[in-house]
């Protein structure tokens, strides 16, 4: 989970993704944006100052820690787009052999371009993680 700093936030999507200085990057940032919008049914928000997250909900840890956390959403980042998938990957392993070429951690999907994937792929992969997390917690 990223820094409790980074929270939504009411700066433009459309801004922050035009001065996205990568040619190839801004490109894949406007089709993962209509995508998103397409599998969500969300408006794009900004979270912190490079995050394009889509949908809310409220989180809370045993240890007391709780917050609020976009339900899907990505980043063009200087080295890779980022593609958040909060439920992790454990249960999408059979589309992760499917999607192309990639990296991943905890919850997050590393691409250089979108060129390198299975767009149709990665729309099912967002897809299904995001009506799993409307599963587990109250999606607004």
């Amino acid at each position: 989970m990223a820094e409790l700093k980074t929270k939504q936030n009411r700066a433009s999507v459309s801004a922050f993704l035009k001065s996205v200085e990568n040619d190839q990057r801004r490109k894949d940032s406007q089709q993962l944006l209509a995508m998103m919008k397409a599998v969500t049914g969300k408006a794009p928000k900004m979270w912190g100052d490079s995050i394009v997250g889509f949908g809310t909900y409220h989180y809370k840890y045993k240890t007391g820690r709780e917050g609020d956390w976009m339900v899907t959403g990505f980043s063009p980042r200087k080295q890779n787009l980022t593609v958040y998938i909060m439920p992790g990957f454990s249960k999408y392993q059979a589309l992760l052999k499917r999607l192309g070429k990639y990296k991943t951690s905890v919850s997050c999907l590393y691409l250089n371009k979108l060129d390198d994937i299975d767009r149709k792929v990665l729309k099912q992969l967002v897809a299904r993680a995001y009506q799993d997390m409307q599963k587990i917690y109250p999606c607004k």
